[in-house]
């Protein structure tokens, strides 16, 4: 009797199969949560390396679809779902600049808001890597003044910690200057292991902004108001309180 043929396709009949890679098996899923789950695997991929080189392919074999599929959500491509995974990062991010209860001394409530920006930086790293790192080919107008508007909510929120309704030129500088300066640590912080404790990080951040703001005082009349304001609000225990303690102690 003559042996079955194997069906096209078998193991059998192809040697090589075990060795090609398989796409992910293909799930249909609500349009909202296939829309989010394209938008959080595009920010893993644009994270890990540079946005130009990952491209529709990846994107779909990482989320188990398929090319046609990802353009029936993003039409206009790659660069619509970059900007679409910056406007998801930068959404959240910005949701983290609000303190749940407004208690407690102008630097406890600045290190409150650092402590939720740090928990958002390491529960989301590649988002947060996405949001931040520039210089890729992909950017334009519209992805920079995504991130920009991420960083008017900080100015806006800080101020507002401060008491501040309207700044002027240098201590808008001067709050400015200290967003970029946490920006570059939590990329820093990310890039080198997490060496540092985000608990100690947080604490050293709102250090340095006490330390601009009394170097910026000397020089502009109203951060001097806001500074004298501001401190006259907190308490031994405070972050401003405990620093200015220790810089006394040690003659400064």
């Amino acid at each position: 009797m003559a042996a079955t043929p194997s069906p096209v396709g078998d193991p059998v009949d192809d040697p090589t199969a075990a060795q090609r890679p398989r796409r992910a098996t293909y799930r249909r899923l609500p349009v909202q949560q296939r829309r989010e789950q394209l938008i959080a695997v595009a920010l893993e991929l644009f994270a890990s390396r540079p946005p130009e080189e990952v491209s529709l392919d990846d994107v779909a074999e990482a989320a188990g679809a398929s090319r046609p599929l990802v353009y029936r959500y993003f039409a206009g491509g790659k660069q619509q779902l970059y900007e679409a995974a910056l406007r998801s990062a930068a959404s959240e991010l910005t949701t983290r600049f609000t303190v749940e209860a407004a208690d407690g001394t102008p630097t406890q409530q600045l290190g409150a808001v650092l402590h939720r920006y740090f928990d958002f930086v390491g529960e989301h790293a590649a988002g947060y890597g996405a949001l931040l790192r520039g210089g890729s080919v992909v950017e334009t107008a519209r992805t920079s003044a995504i991130v920009d508007d991420v960083r008017r909510a900080a100015l806006r929120r800080t101020l507002r910690y401060l008491g501040v309704r309207e700044a002027g030129p240098r201590l808008t500088l001067l709050v400015r200057s200290w967003i970029s300066v946490v920006e570059a640590s939590a990329i820093s912080w990310l890039d080198e292991g997490r060496q540092i404790p985000a608990d100690s990080l947080c604490a050293w951040l709102v250090d340095q902004f006490v330390v601009m703001a009394a170097a910026t005082a000397v020089r502009d009349a109203q951060t001097a108001e806001v500074l004298h304001g501001w401190l006259a609000l907190e308490t031994a225990d405070s972050p401003a309180g405990v620093l200015i303690a220790r810089l006394r102690a040690m003659g400064l």
